[in-house]
């Protein structure tokens, strides 16, 4: 009987090291999923804004249409949903381009420039893109916690067995970097 504890208690650590293994892996995945719906809740918001932002700015900017246009394209695109995070980024991208070039042609209209409504949007705006730019930073940390256990010892073996892949970063191109100027 002794002969067989020693060899019980060698498999029943071994069991506890592995669940606590594959535990581990699953919370990282879960955070990941997480910080993406967080990201997922800042892009809706700001989609939310933007038909307020095109009907105030359609007031006085009537043959600028092409950038209001894109910007309404955009953000049914991005309504749609089922976007991977791929899909996302490059709408993501797409919009904050769209809407540097809003806010640039929109320095041409001095009344539109004073129209409370419009300082007003450009302020929730300015507000939700920096808790976006937050929400990436939270994404990317789980993702990093999470690609840390697939690729390190001794994780990487489970995560492996699991079927768990690296997962992207939420990256964005360096001119898209800047924060979108929604002040002059």
């Amino acid at each position: 009987m002794s002969d067989m504890i020693l060899p019980v208690t060698l498999v029943a650590a071994f069991a506890l090291v592995v669940i606590a293994m594959v535990n581990t892996l699953i919370r990282r995945k879960n955070e990941v999923a997480f910080a993406f719906s967080s990201i997922d809740a800042q892009l809706k918001k700001r989609y939310d804004l933007i038909p307020n932002l095109v009907a105030v700015a359609e007031r006085y900017m009537g043959y600028e249409q092409g950038v209001l246009a894109d910007i309404t394209a955009l953000r049914a695109k991005a309504a749609a949903g089922n976007l991977d995070i791929g899909e996302q980024v490059d709408i993501d991208n797409a919009m904050g381009k769209t809407l540097r070039t809003l806010f640039a042609v929109a320095e041409n209209y001095p009344a539109l420039q004073a129209s409370g409504p419009f300082l007003h949007l450009q302020a929730s705006l300015n507000e939700v893109e920096e808790q976006l730019a937050a929400s990436r930073r939270a994404f990317n940390a789980a993702v990093t916690a999470y690609n840390n256990g697939c690729e390190m010892f001794p994780l990487n073996i489970i995560a492996g067995f699991m079927g768990y892949k690296q997962k992207p970063w939420f990256v964005i191109p360096e001119e898209e970097r800047q924060p979108v100027r929604v002040w002059r």
